[in-house]
């Protein structure tokens, strides 16, 4: 999925809403546990609930590494099963890879060829080598990690040296590696405020914003700082949607929860003359 394709689904659904799955076997409702592979049919009811609503499917790979190969086979028959039937959706692997170039290129042969994730999220620290074999395939994306929504988040991304603070310092060197059809940014919805100083350097990428609802992050303030003239957001919001609720029609309220958070993203499309 290329760029326009993206901003073009935005438009069509009045959305640039991303569903996390991050879908923790704990807190799926109970009687889901006499499934076959009870986390699959938990996001499958999700998927069929939301995607409606959606642009977006982001599968955090943590909660699915966690559980072995039970894990990974939820995570197989998952991103399949919304390639399949949901094929506009972009489909992202949250797993923050990266590591030295031969590692990073099996890395993305496991998730952008072996399985059928359209995106990863990747860690820019080791630099250029680990991040271009993830750029290497057509039509898919790297997710580079900017700054985030935790309180770590302090510790090193805000370094300023010579006025240059190392967020923005990723920002402007990882350009050379990529474009905006290859490559998007995550910055944390709790750090919204942030996105004027992040447009300056990136005004045309896409914008992976994760942390809205659970998290506290403000959808009208990521809206207000990061929204461009191709909308160039995409808001994740996960335990708010999928965790709504754990009675048997968990999958109705979480597609309204969706919905109410579409009919928000649509007014700001609207404020912002995109629809």
């Amino acid at each position: 999925m290329d760029y326009i394709t993206l901003f073009e689904n935005i438009i069509k659904k009045h959305s640039f809403l991303c569903v996390g799955l991050d879908s923790e076997i704990e807190k799926i409702p109970s009687f889901l546990s006499k499934s076959e592979d009870p986390v699959f049919e938990f996001n499958k009811r999700i998927i069929d609930a939301t995607h409606k609503y959606a642009v977006a499917f982001k599968l955090n790979v943590a909660f699915y590494e966690c559980n072995g190969i039970k894990g990974w086979t939820s995570l197989e028959s998952t991103a399949e099963y919304i390639r399949k039937n949901y094929p506009d959706l972009l489909l992202i692997a949250d797993a923050k890879r990266g590591d030295i170039a031969n590692t990073s290129k099996m890395y993305a042969k496991a998730f952008l060829e072996n399985l059928p994730f359209d995106a990863i999220t990747v860690a820019p620290y080791m630099g250029k080598d680990s991040v271009t074999p993830f750029l290497s395939y057509d039509n898919k994306w790297v997710v580079l990690l900017v700054l985030t929504s935790n309180p770590g988040a302090d510790d090193f991304q805000y370094h300023n040296e010579d006025g240059i603070r190392l967020f923005e310092r990723v920002l402007t060197v990882s350009q050379r590696w990529g474009t905006i059809n290859n490559m998007m940014y995550v910055v944390g919805a709790t750090r919204a405020d942030m996105l004027k100083d992040i447009r300056q350097i990136a005004p045309d990428h896409f914008i992976l914003v994760p942390g809205v609802g659970a998290q506290g992050g403000s959808l009208k303030d990521v809206a207000c700082y990061g929204m461009n003239s191709k909308c160039g957001l995409i808001v994740n919001s996960a335990r708010g949607i999928i965790f709504a609720d754990s009675t048997e029609n968990f999958d109705k309220v979480a597609g309204q929860k969706a919905r109410d958070i579409q009919l928000e993203m649509e007014h700001y499309l609207s404020e912002h003359n995109l629809i």
